[in-house]
């Protein structure tokens, strides 16, 4: 497993660069702050980044959060901060594991583990939402192109909707390119 610390204040991360060699993980770099973190991971690939940090300040949490929405991977905070909004605040940044007071060098495996199991889970969330998503755009898309042709053409909705299905067979489309395509040409012949 490829690691990239950061060092965010509380200045035990030879300790964490120790036990992750002992397990077997390459730490690709170590950060003496969150600012470069996104930068570094795009050049390093890491599989997991770890900050260690007293309390993650707010820039932290916005280098993490960009990170997150940029070039998303675990991530793993470790801090003396047991603040409810700190934690949080970590968790809406894109924290995968925030582990306050602890840093017990045989609870490294379980919590970089967990942290990954959680970025995946999380991951499967966001990608079910995109397809969620995706699906209601392109229906919205389908329903406005059947009003146009019934509003056009006076087809009822079954008959617009057969028009629409058999134009996008003929040019070899799917259903939604095809309801664009018809919106688009209905636009483009609407009187100025």
């Amino acid at each position: 497993m490829r690691v990239l610390l950061v060092d965010d204040g509380a200045h035990r991360v030879g300790l964490i660069q120790a036990e992750l060699a002992r397990q077997g993980c390459e730490v690709v770099g170590v950060l003496d702050a969150a600012t470069l973190v996104h930068d570094c991971v795009s050049r390093l690939k890491p599989d997991v980044v770890i900050v260690d940090s007293e309390s993650p300040t707010r820039d932290t949490l916005e280098h993490l959060a960009t990170l997150s929405a940029r070039n998303p991977r675990p991530v793993v905070v470790f801090s003396e901060d047991a603040a409810t909004d700190t934690m949080r605040a970590a968790i809406k940044a894109g924290v995968s594991a925030y582990v306050v007071a602890g840093l017990q060098a045989e609870r490294l495996a379980p919590v970089l583990q967990v942290a990954i199991a959680r970025y995946e889970q999380d991951a499967a969330l966001r990608a079910q939402l995109d397809e969620a998503q995706s699906q209601l755009a392109h229906r919205k898309l389908i329903e406005r192109a059947k009003g146009v042709l019934m509003e056009t053409h006076g087809f009822d909705e079954d008959e617009a909707h057969r028009r629409l299905r058999r134009l996008a067979m003929d040019r070899g489309m799917k259903l939604h390119e095809a309801a664009e395509r018809v919106i688009d040409a209905q636009s483009w012949l609407r009187p100025a």
